[in-house]
């Protein structure tokens, strides 16, 4: 009666074990899916065109170092009717066609060192929006490892459920061979009949959920899943221990880098703030030639080269509530450095704990699945002498099943959690990882754009 054979031992373990055996030539790894990811990722790329745009910041606080230069043009029709004197007739008269053209250059000499100020703090923002994209490059490739390893989790769910829905039927048909010539009662056959109907309906939810998790992989990485290798863990990558991880997470991690900037931009926007007290000396030159603008001259040229100076006294009080306020905004930013910090250092033990206990998990769910195995060869061998019952041996049965889904899953935990702990000391990176693939150095764009005095194309060429 209970001679079915086990057909569920490979599918626990063909989750990460990457030394189970050969693979198929064709099939993915971890590492391209996170190289899709990284590379056709709409929500990464638009991050990559937000650093772009804000790379412009840098030349337009740089403008204020540049001339500015006004060409003025102008041309029409005038009658003019001028009387010399009173009670004399004669006088000028007549229709002209004034025409001028002037060029006006402007230079600022002194500023209260707000451009400089303004170009500093641009700069700053510059390096806020890559520690922003970092943020989001590690969020994307966690999200990739994470959704690969939950379809091999739920994929070998499924079939540890087949399988046993497999066992179960075999059992109901033996059972009832057994019940047709009176071994065993109209209840043992009931029970087998209920423990099949709960294994199919855990193997349709299984299911249900393999095809939700197939939806996100496309989701997230850009294809259906197909033939995929098994994933292992990044502990190569990992700091010794975890203070080492703690110590690297403050310094590193993008968002503590991003909040250092962040308090770099308020202390340079209060110095901007400050420059508005400031004298400020400007240099103009301007050049005109003008025709018929009066009757009696054809031809003006004139040529100016003014310098100017003015000395804010009094505007309202405007601001000294903008330097207050940007006071308190930098105050703000500071103590957003510290929560921030407190938040990296609480996600990065928090991490580390669940990678050992991960760990621990994986090697006591090889232990229950061997142990649940012996001990369902020996309950069947019992059945066979009469001293277990039918539901004894469903219960054996159902209690290895539970023990390959947590292996299965304790499996994937293990990967996962190593990805998790190398996010929050701020090193999930292509660069750490070796993927195969071409890093974004947002860099490039920057030096392109940086120095440009003129144009509206883009360096793509749009």
């Amino acid at each position: 009666m209970y001679g079915v054979k086990v057909v569920t031992g490979a599918a626990a373990a063909v989750l990460l074990l990457t030394c189970a055996g050969p693979v198929p030539a064709l099939a993915d790894t971890i590492e391209a899916a996170l190289v899709r990811s990284y590379q056709g990722n709409p929500q990464l790329n638009a991050q990559r065109a937000q650093v772009r745009a804000t790379d412009e910041n840098v030349p337009q606080a740089l403008s204020g170092y540049r001339p500015k230069v006004a060409l003025t043009a102008s041309a029409g029709v005038q009658y003019s009717d001028q009387q010399l004197s009173q009670g004399v007739q004669a006088g000028i008269h007549g229709t002209q066609t004034p025409k001028a053209v002037g060029l006006t250059v402007n230079q600022t000499v002194y500023d209260g060192q707000i451009t400089a100020n303004k170009t500093r703090a641009a700069e700053s923002q510059v390096s806020g929006a890559r520690e922003a994209l970092r943020v989001l490059e590690e969020t994307v490739l966690l999200n990739a490892a994470t959704i690969y390893m939950d379809y091999l989790r739920d994929a070998a769910t499924v079939e540890v459920q087949r399988s046993n829905v497999h066992v179960l039927e075999e059992t109901l048909k033996q059972t009832r061979d057994r019940f047709n010539v009176g071994e065993v009662t109209r209840t043992d056959v009931a029970q087998a009949e209920a423990q099949l109907a709960a294994g199919k309906t855990q193997e349709l939810t299984a299911e249900s959920q393999l095809v939700t998790t197939k939806a996100n992989f496309r989701r997230i990485i850009g294809n259906d899943p197909e033939n995929l290798q098994p994933g292992s863990p990044v502990d190569r990558f990992l700091p010794k221990n975890l203070t080492a991880a703690v110590d690297l997470s403050l310094i590193e991690n993008p968002n503590v880098t991003s909040a250092m900037y962040g308090i770099d931009i308020s202390l340079l926007t209060v110095k901007i703030n400050e420059g508005a007290l400031l004298p400020t000396v400007a240099v103009q030159a301007a050049v005109n030639q003008s025709y018929e603008q009066q009757l009696t001259i054809f031809k003006t040229f004139n040529a100016s080269l003014t310098a100017q100076l003015s000395v804010p006294i009094y505007q309202g009080g405007t601001e000294y509530s903008l330097i207050r306020q940007s006071k308190e905004t930098l105050a703000q930013q500071r103590l957003v450095l510290d929560q921030t910090r407190d938040q990296i250092r609480a996600n990065t033990v928090q991490a580390w704990g669940q990678l050992e206990a991960n760990k621990a998990q994986v090697v006591s769910a090889q232990s229950q699945v061997t142990a649940a195995e012996v001990a369902l060869n020996g309950v069947r061998e019992e059945a066979k002498a009469g001293q277990r019952t039918t539901l004894d041996v469903l219960n054996a049965q159902q209690a290895l099943v539970n023990a390959r889904i947590a292996l299965v899953t304790a499996q994937h935990d293990r990967v996962v959690s190593s990805y998790t702990v190398l996010s929050s000391v701020g090193r999930l990176s292509p660069q750490v990882l070796g993927l195969a693939t071409n890093v974004y150095d947002p860099s490039v764009h920057y030096q392109q754009v940086r120095d440009s005095w003129f144009g509206v194309r883009t360096p793509d060429g749009k």
